[in-house]
């Protein structure tokens, strides 16, 4: 689908609901607006400095079924708040395609930290693909896995070795799917299998209802918040806080209570909790899942 093939109802309102300036504040972005690479990476980059990864709405009861441009704008940006995978890549989605990128929405299979074993997940996953019209290549993009999410646009090609402002990473081939795998200890990881078909938005409804509502779902039992600054990636379940360097260092700390756990995510990982009532009751009751 095109930037400006509007068959998508999801984008055919962009423009009366996306306001690129208050998005651009809100992500620090004071860059060229032009559809090129170098406005791509850059928001890219700024997008996963600024907003959080969270899974605070499944986890106090709140159904995530909304994936219009007006409501992800008005959480992601008006009320400061973060968001999974259909969030923050669907809020980019729009954004891209108001700029005029060539933007296409896929399905994924979340295989990170799984036994090779596992049975097959269902594809709960969304990203991006992303092609600049100018140059026709086409791009990953990703700003929605948490604590590994791409932090930088990488070519759709296989087997090639690709860096972004983190770890390398590299698209395989997988059965009849792709496979994005980073470099992780010096060890090639699998993150998510996807296949390069674009899905229509009820698809993503039905995932984002499914993570935010399913009593299996890992959103809906802990709370999982992530956040990439340009030096290091800050991962955090339950009570279990790890900072990971692009040094190579990583630590490791153990919260001692959910008001510690509520004050981190309010001055570390940058996240308005105005208006989310019950919240340190919640975690309490999730810091050790």
């Amino acid at each position: 689908m095109s930037s400006t093939d509007m068959s998508d109802p999801a984008l055919s309102t962009t423009s009366s609901t996306i306001d690129l300036d208050a998005y651009f504040k809100r992500v620090g972005h004071t860059g060229s607006a032009t559809p090129t690479l170098e406005t791509l990476q850059a928001l890219v980059a700024a997008h996963t400095r600024a907003i959080p990864f969270e899974t605070i709405d499944p986890l106090m009861g709140v159904p995530v079924m909304d994936l219009g441009a007006s409501a992800l704008f008005e959480k992601l940006v008006s009320r400061g708040r973060g968001g999974y995978c259909y969030e923050q890549n669907g809020l980019m989605r729009y954004v891209l395609a108001e700029l005029g990128f060539t933007v296409e929405a896929f399905a994924g299979r979340v295989v990170w930290m799984m036994p090779a074993d596992a049975p097959t997940p269902a594809r709960t996953h969304q990203v991006l693909s992303v092609t600049v019209v100018d140059t026709g290549l086409e791009y990953l993009v990703d700003v929605g896995f948490g604590g590994q999410t791409l932090s930088s646009p990488i070519r759709m090609i296989l087997d090639e070795k690709q860096s972004t402002r983190h770890e390398p990473y590299r698209i395989v081939r997988h059965g009849d799917e792709s496979m994005l795998e980073a470099l992780v200890r010096d060890a090639w990881r699998p993150l998510y299998t996807f296949a390069p078909t674009p899905v229509p938005q009820i698809d993503l409804e039905v995932g984002s209802w499914y993570v935010s509502t399913h009593p299996a779902s890992g959103f809906v039992g802990g709370m999982t918040v992530a956040r990439v600054t340009d030096d290091a990636r800050w991962n955090l379940r339950g009570r279990n806080l790890s900072v990971h360097g692009r040094d190579g260092t990583s630590t490791k700390t153990v919260l001692q209570s959910s008001a510690e756990v509520v004050e981190l995510l309010d001055h570390r990982f940058g996240i308005n909790l105005a208006g989310i009532d019950g919240l340190e009751q919640r975690v309490a009751q999730v810091l050790d899942t």
